[in-house]
């Protein structure tokens, strides 16, 4: 009698073991759901931390601000006599000043437009030290409605203005600068919120007076 002898295959492409639960249940459709749910779940808690934010900002009091109220926000071709120095709102010129940091000082009436459209107008005495105006500098680039420019006469280093709303600074690294941004540029006080800061006035008080 012959004894046969059970073969095993060598062969590497051939497999002898049994598929795995766990392989049979990760199929694909688990896979692309999982995912989606994973994916679902990073969405809502990068929402819920950025309106956390969002609301922080919006509460927050910032230290030394001052409101101006009853401010109209009318067209005129006149010169303005502003209560405040520099202006934080009132009747201005139908041009708007182009957002960005400008080296000589601007025309009120087109600075205070850019206010209306949501602008943050940062000014400067002329003989603020070269580091904190490069910090301004680039702060306000960082930001599409934000207005930089030098304003001879103001009675502190620093002097940031919003429609209604104006914070006087004694450097660029005081941390409500920042703040201040934060909660006014574009922000709900804005009497023309979504309006663009681009495509407007782009010469300063020596260039329009030659």
């Amino acid at each position: 009698m012959t004894n046969k002898r059970r073969t095993t295959s060598t062969n590497p492409a051939v497999s002898n073991k049994k598929p795995s639960r766990f392989s049979d249940w990760l199929t694909t459709e688990r896979l692309i759901i999982g995912g989606s749910l994973g994916l679902t779940a990073v969405i809502i808690g990068v929402i819920v931390v950025i309106s956390g934010q969002r609301n922080y900002v919006t509460n927050a009091v910032i230290d030394g601000i001052q409101i101006i109220s009853g401010l109209v926000a009318t067209h005129t071709d006149a010169a303005v006599e502003y209560p405040q120095t520099p202006p934080a709102g009132g009747p201005h010129n139908a041009v708007w000043q182009t957002c960005g940091v400008y080296v000589e000082p601007l025309v009120n009436e087109h600075a205070v437009h850019s206010l209306e459209h949501g602008a943050v107008w940062i000014t400067y005495q002329p003989d603020l030290p070269a580091d904190q105006l490069q910090t301004l500098q680039d702060l306000t680039r960082r930001g599409t409605h934000r207005l930089l420019s030098p304003y001879p006469g103001i009675d502190s280093p620093i002097v940031v203005s919003a429609w209604g709303y104006q914070l006087h600074l004694e450097r660029a690294d005081d941390p409500r600068l920042g703040l201040f941004i934060a909660k006014y540029e574009q922000g709900p006080s804005t009497p023309e919120l979504g309006a663009t800061c681009s495509g407007g006035e782009t010469r300063t008080v020596a260039q329009l007076s030659q």
